[in-house]
């Protein structure tokens, strides 16, 4: 296993941050403060630029390692490269709401069509089977665009999640190689964190966080592929930013609200407000990923407890702590 590969993509992704910062600076790329915000200072943004040049660049090298087959390789760059760059395009200047969404069903099913061969896709059917697909790599590239929106969540997220599958795959004795994919994507990430983590110098951007969505769902698609027990432990190792951003939606569609529209709703962001602290949330993020969910996902990933028990008992503790939080929930503005 190449381990070297790792701070070297740390340390390419931390350099080519500072230089995506300048550039975004120079260009006034700027994320400035407003009702929906929840930062207070105007901040650069489309940093996660420096984590898609760093990921797609290792690809050939994982490919050629073993970690990855041609056809999840160029699954993973072309759904990645297609989708960070419409959220490119966006972070520059506003692409109308559909034609993003169109985007992110063909990268979707680029992905499927190239992996379609050595992943199970008949849920009742072979087309309802790349229909559900679809939508949750749709989903999960979506809503991780929206929990990217206190410093250096999305970072964190990512990085445990990755360290958390490379452990399980470590712990069934899996090929040293199949580790690489997720400890790459962690490694690019972790050099971008540097400058992300609270208080943030500069922000991922559409860029980063939609490619990080779309790519930790493949990854996810590739491990059910091997196990279908693993998908189960990606999906739970993924449980705060599904079960917050799923819960939060559903809520406002019950309100009637415009689900499109920027909003301050979500669990983590009225914690935030709460405790008057990002680092405290994300830091939060990090304990639950390692000491809640972690354990479960081991335990289905192993086959020590069923994907359904599994999934229920991790994320009931979720959605209370949602409803505690009031996820969902319109902010109430105080009168002056």
């Amino acid at each position: 296993m190449a381990l070297w590969l790792l701070p070297v993509l740390a340390v390419v992704a931390f350099g080519l941050t500072a230089l995506v910062r300048r550039y975004a600076l120079s260009r006034q790329l700027l994320d400035v403060p407003n009702a929906r915000s929840s930062h207070v200072a105007p901040t650069p943004r489309g940093g996660g630029v420096s984590i898609v040049l760093c990921f797609l660049g290792s690809v050939p090298l994982l490919v050629g390692a073993g970690g990855l087959t041609a056809a999840w390789g160029w699954a993973l760059a072309g759904a990645g490269g297609g989708v960070a760059l419409v959220g490119f395009l966006d972070d520059h200047g506003h692409i109308p709401a559909r034609w993003r969404l169109l985007a992110h069903f063909a990268a979707a099913f680029w992905a499927l069509w190239l992996a379609a061969a050595s992943m199970p896709l008949a849920v009742g059917g072979a087309w309802l089977g790349v229909g559900l697909s679809a939508f949750y790599l749709v989903w999960m590239l979506n809503l991780y665009n929206f929990m990217d929106g206190i410093d250096g969540i999305a970072s964190v997220e990512a990085i445990t999640v990755c360290a958390g599958a490379a452990l399980i795959y470590w712990l069934r004795g899996d090929a040293p190689a199949v580790l690489m994919p997720p400890l790459a994507l962690a490694a690019a990430v972790a050099g971008f964190l540097v400058w992300n983590f609270p208080p943030a110098k500069i922000f991922m951007g559409d860029a980063g966080s939609g490619f990080l969505g779309i790519v930790l769902g493949v990854l996810s698609l590739q491990a059910g592929a091997v196990s279908p027990a693993l998908f189960w432990s990606w999906v739970i190792l993924l449980g705060v930013f599904i079960v917050d951003a799923t819960y939060t939606l559903l809520r406002r569609l019950l309100r009637g609200e415009r689900v499109y529209e920027a909003h301050r709703s979500h669990a983590y962001q009225h914690a935030s407000r709460r405790f008057a602290s990002h680092r405290t949330v994300t830091l939060g993020v990090v304990a639950i990923n390692v000491l809640w969910l972690l354990p479960w996902a081991v335990a289905v990933g192993l086959g020590w407890v069923g994907a359904g028990t599994g999934l229920v008992l991790a994320y009931l503790p979720l959605a209370l702590v949602c409803r505690f939080f009031d996820a969902g929930a319109a902010e109430r503005v105080r009168p002056q």
